[in-house]
Parts: C-alpha cells; structure tokens; sequence
C-alpha cells in the first residue's frame, strides 16, 4: 500500500511524499485500535483473551546446570540457570556499603531477535530493566540459603522478539530453574495486558503484540504464582487509569497466568528435578563453634589452604561458624567435611571410641580417637585386672576400645580400657538375655 501509495502521488505531491507515509500510519493505527474497539478484532485474528500459540522445553541444553525454552508466537526465550557457591553472589559496592546478592538474573535482546543486523553491545536501560523485572517476579520464589545453599544466576537469552518478551524470560526462567533442581516454592508465569481507550470506552487484551503495544494506550505487565502476584511492570501512554480498568487488567491476566501454567508449563516440568545436575558443584553445609574457626584455617591459612588442596573442594566460612563445602565431586566434598570434623572433634563424655595405640609410657598408653586426637588410658585404667607393664596389655599400633571418662583441670583427656570392656561385656549379656 504505501509503494501504490508513493506512485499515486508521487506527482501531486511531488516532495511531500513523508506526509503520505504519515497519513498511512495514522490510517492504520486508527484502523486497528477502530476494530479492536468496536469488533474486538485483533491484527493477526485473535480474540481479546486469546493467548498466541505457546510451546516450552527443558533440558535443551544438556551441559549446563538447567535450562528452558519459552515460546509465544514469534516470541522465543531460552533461560539457562547457573549454581554455584553462595561466596560467588553478586557483591554489590555502594558508599560506605557493600551489600551482595545470591540471586542474579541477567537480560539479553540481540538485534537478530527482531531481524535486524547490529552490534552486539553491553546491556542497555532497557535491558538492565527487564532483567531486574524478572528477578523481582522470581525472587520470592527462591528458597532461603538454608534450604538451597547455592548462590543462582539465570541468563535470559531473547531469540525471537513481538512483544512481552521479559514476561517470556520468566516463564523461560521458571523452567530453568526446575530443570537445574532449585526447589521454587511455587512456578512463576508472566503475561502482558493492553488496552485501548477512546473517552469513556475501554478495551483491554491479553498478549499483546508488538504493533498492539505501538499503537494502544497500556503496556501491563503481570507475573505471579496462582496464589498471587510477585512483580508489576506498566507503560503508559494516556492520562492515567481507572479502577475499572485496572481490575479487568488483573482479572484477565491472572486468568491468562493460570493458563499457561496449567496447559503448557506444567505438563513439560511439573516440579523441581529432585536433584540437581551432575555438573553442578555439590553442596554440604556445616555448623561449627565460632571459637574454633580459627583451627579450622590455622596459621596463614595453612590448615583449610590444605584441606583444599588434598580434597579439591571450595570451602567458605562465616563469622557465625557455617560453613559451605562446595565441588563436582560428592566424594571431594565428604573427604573435606571429615577433615573438618576430625579438627574440631570433641570426644563426649562417657562414649565409647575405637582408638589406635600410638604412644607407650610407663603410667599407660596413649590412644588416638580422631586424627591426631588422642588420649591417657591409665594403666589403672588398662584391664579389668592389676596391670604390672603396660606392654603385658597393649602395644603400638593396637586398635582397642576406650570409654571417654572426662577432660581434666590441664585440658588432658583421660579415657578407660578398663570401663569400655565393663560396658561391653554388659551389652553383650543384654543382648544374650533378650535371645
């Protein structure tokens, strides 16, 4: 039309033909906002409350921790989910401040995404925007670094742009996170709501796309779980809106919400991986006195900077004594917890250990009941009978039980062969008794 347009007039208006392109574009957003107003006929033939056609994927990409296609039309997202340990948050600098974030949500719109040649270049306003968008619709969700102690970043590359496509990148995202195994408390969909207003009549629709969005008075977007909404996002371009307004608004994208997830979201993930992937860092975390941290990273570092080089594990520790264990290996990450243990292992008072022999003196012998952790059996303490040599009951390198008996005045721990085999022998005629 506007090429027949051009030819038409070309003479007539020899110069002015931009006047013939603007009466064009005008002809055509009254055109359209006329049939959506009165026919509630929208551009491509939906409906008002009709929702494009929608498609979603996971595990689309089997390398990384999780990830998730969303599909609405011509509007294509594909989230990838990153884990990682909770020291790796986002640290954020202010004046005189420093706070850090555990969850991280990162937006990309390529040129390629609408069909265009550009640069690809840092994220813009508008990038940076519809990430803190989707971040804010997600956060609720995200359990507690109790629960899940990871530290989450999810990536929202836009493949194919016409309208909504930060409400694509939360549906996307919610199933990248389910597919890396974040136990959510609840999945999250995103919808965007239009509107069409001339004086007192009003029109809204759901899933606008981007020539509805050029031409109509309202961008609103919702997202949110069934039980309720997490994020609101609004462009604007008339005076303002009425109640009426706002509540058809929210009634129809909450119904368009619980569509999407019911119908498409769901059946393709309908709830967290219970584990999380093969080639996500494992996670133990640990509580352990405050006071003893510092023998936990010895002189310099000497102890953890060795615990990490013989385990291959990645170790943080808080103030409050948490700490994190974090690697590929489930077995890396054991080996370092025991470690840890046997450095801040207290013996309880009237327990039984299975100790070696390492040390022989003439009062008695010294039993070791945790790495490099050891004991005084006196030789009162040795055998249920007068003991004259120690060597006549035990010699280094025996393994022999003990009864941790207390820590004394000196800070020494004294430990009883003697009363482990009392202990013992009792057991044993229990047991005997109840057969």
């Amino acid at each position: 039309m506007k090429q027949e347009a051009h030819e038409l007039y070309a003479e007539r208006f020899e110069g002015r033909l931009n006047e013939v392109d603007d009466a064009l574009y005008y002809l055509n957003k009254e055109i359209m906002r006329t049939k959506i107003l009165e026919q509630g006929v929208r551009p491509d033939g939906r409906s008002l409350t009709q929702i494009r056609p929608i498609w979603c994927e996971t595990g689309v990409l089997p390398r990384v921790h999780g990830s998730g296609v969303f599909t609405r039309g011509e509007t294509q997202v594909l989230s990838i989910a990153t884990l990682a340990p909770v020291s790796e948050a986002q640290v954020i600098e202010g004046l005189g401040t420093e706070t850090s974030e555990r969850y991280m949500h990162n937006y990309n719109m390529p040129p390629y995404s609408t069909g265009e040649a550009g640069r690809l270049k840092s994220p813009g306003r508008r990038e940076i925007g519809h990430g803190a968008l989707a971040k804010r619709a997600l956060e609720p969700v995200i359990p507690s670094v109790d629960e899940f102690p990871y530290a989450i970043r999810v990536v929202s590359e836009v493949v194919s742009s016409n309208g909504s496509t930060s409400q694509g990148s939360i549906c996307g995202s919610t199933l990248a996170l389910m597919d890396a195994g974040v136990p959510i408390k609840a999945p999250v969909a995103g919808i965007s709501c239009g509107l069409i207003q001339d004086g007192d009549d009003f029109t809204t629709f759901i899933d606008i796309q981007g020539v509805e969005d050029f031409h109509g008075e309202m961008d609103f977007k919702v997202a949110g779980t069934k039980k309720g909404i997490t994020a609101i996002q609004m462009d604007l371009k008339n005076d303002g809106l009425t109640m009426a307004i706002i509540k058809n608004a929210l009634d129809i994208t909450y119904d368009a919400r619980v569509q999407i997830l019911d119908q498409i979201m769901l059946p393709c993930i309908a709830e967290p991986r219970p584990e999380v992937s093969p080639y996500a860092p494992k996670m133990i975390t640990m509580k352990i006195d405050p006071d003893r941290i510092r023998e936990v990273i010895g002189k310099g570092g000497s102890v953890i900077q060795k615990i990490v080089a013989d385990t291959g594990a990645k170790i943080d520790i808080d103030d409050d004594g948490t700490i994190h264990i974090a690697s590929a290996d489930a077995a890396a990450c054991d080996a370092a917890k025991k470690c840890i243990d046997d450095i801040v292992f207290v013996p309880e008072v009237g327990k039984l250990y299975y100790g070696r022999v390492v040390r022989l003196m003439q009062f008695g012998a010294f039993v070791e009941i945790a790495p490099g952790k050891d004991g005084l059996v006196h030789i009162s303490k040795l055998d249920k009978k007068r003991v004259e040599k120690v060597e006549d009951v035990v010699t280094v390198g025996d393994m022999i039980w003990v009864k941790f008996m207390e820590i004394d005045e000196k800070g020494r721990w004294n430990l009883s062969r003697k009363d482990a085999l009392l202990e013992i022998e009792a057991q044993q005629a229990e047991a005997a008794k109840e057969q």
